[in-house]
């Protein structure tokens, strides 16, 4: 059975528009790259040719790496999910940081689309695995690597 990894929709998105452009716009700029470079002959000591094999190996393993992440990937529609006020997958989040006395706002998403800067946190993370399955209104108190945080949720919104 085939583990499925859940992904919000904007990371779907983004994936597939990589893919398209690795597959329309770099493989073929990298195979004219080494059809050039063969044409100027002695292969074993042309810098340009072994610079785009080593290019061409990148893009197709990154191409196989998307393809097979998009294969696992369950892609969930937070915008179809009726509110509940429940954390879940997908939503975005307003915390109010009771140690530190301001508000937080993230968005729960898929490994590969975490980016902590953006606001945007793995579900695996421990700030999500302590939220998942709460309410707003609760105050939850959450171990991250930076110690312990508690938070009480705000708002909880399916966008």
């Amino acid at each position: 059975m085939i583990k499925r990894v859940p992904m919000t929709v904007e990371g779907e998105v983004r994936l597939r528009e990589e893919l398209d452009n690795l597959k329309k716009v770099e493989r073929p700029r990298v195979v004219a790259a080494i059809a050039e470079a063969r044409a100027h002959g002695d292969l074993k000591e042309n810098a340009e040719y072994h610079a785009a094999k080593e290019q061409q190996g990148f893009i197709e393993g990154r191409i196989a790496e998307i393809e097979s992440k998009l294969s696992e990937a369950q892609v969930i529609d937070i915008t179809r999910i009726a509110p509940t006020g429940k954390v879940i997958f997908g939503v975005t989040l307003k915390l109010y940081d009771v140690d530190k006395d301001e508000e937080r706002a993230f968005k729960i998403v898929g490994e590969d689309e975490a980016d902590f800067k953006e606001g945007k946190i793995s579900v695996g993370s421990p700030i999500a695995r302590g939220l998942i399955g709460k309410f707003v209104g609760d105050e939850v108190s959450v171990d991250t690597p930076g110690g312990g945080v508690t938070y009480e949720i705000l708002e909880v919104n399916h966008v």
